[in-house]
């Protein structure tokens, strides 16, 4: 099953407390307190977001976090690669030669597209379109077709 880490999860919820209060600086334990999660968990997701340019970190008495760039400057694309790495459905979908068969493979440039399609979507998405009710699902064409047209 293809899914986010659990940890990556919790990073878009994260960000989505700092996106609903923007401008405020807002320490681990309060993310934590607003997010329902436990502080050692938003320490930890914190720190590849701060590294990757998302966050923003203070110290002091007043210290805390805060979003780097306004949330509908930050897509989804952006949330999972700075928590899991580059983007990639398959290894030859982001390294060539980590593959014995890669030469003779027949799916590979399927996989490549299909990844393709995946990080376009993730891109469509920003991190204020999060904090929106999710809206009802458009009559979308199958992946095949997408792919046919990609």
């Amino acid at each position: 099953m293809l899914r986010v880490t659990k940890l990556t999860d919790y990073a878009t919820l994260v960000l989505t407390v700092l996106a609903a209060r923007p401008g405020d600086v807002l320490s681990a334990p309060d993310l934590a307190e607003h997010a329902g999660l436990e502080t050692p968990t938003v320490a930890k997701v914190l720190k590849p977001l701060a590294q990757a340019g998302l966050v923003e970190g203070f110290r002091g008495a007043n210290g805390g976090y805060r979003l780097a760039r306004d949330a509908a400057a930050i897509s989804l694309v952006e949330i999972v690669e700075a928590m899991e790495g580059p983007l990639g459905m398959t290894e030859c979908s982001l390294h060539d030669g980590q593959c014995g068969i890669e030469q003779s493979c027949g799916v590979r440039a399927n996989w490549r597209r299909i990844n393709d399609v995946v990080a376009d979507a993730l891109r469509g998405v920003s991190l204020a379109e999060m904090l929106q009710p999710a809206p009802s699902m458009p009559v979308r064409k199958g992946i095949a077709a997408q792919l046919a047209n990609a």
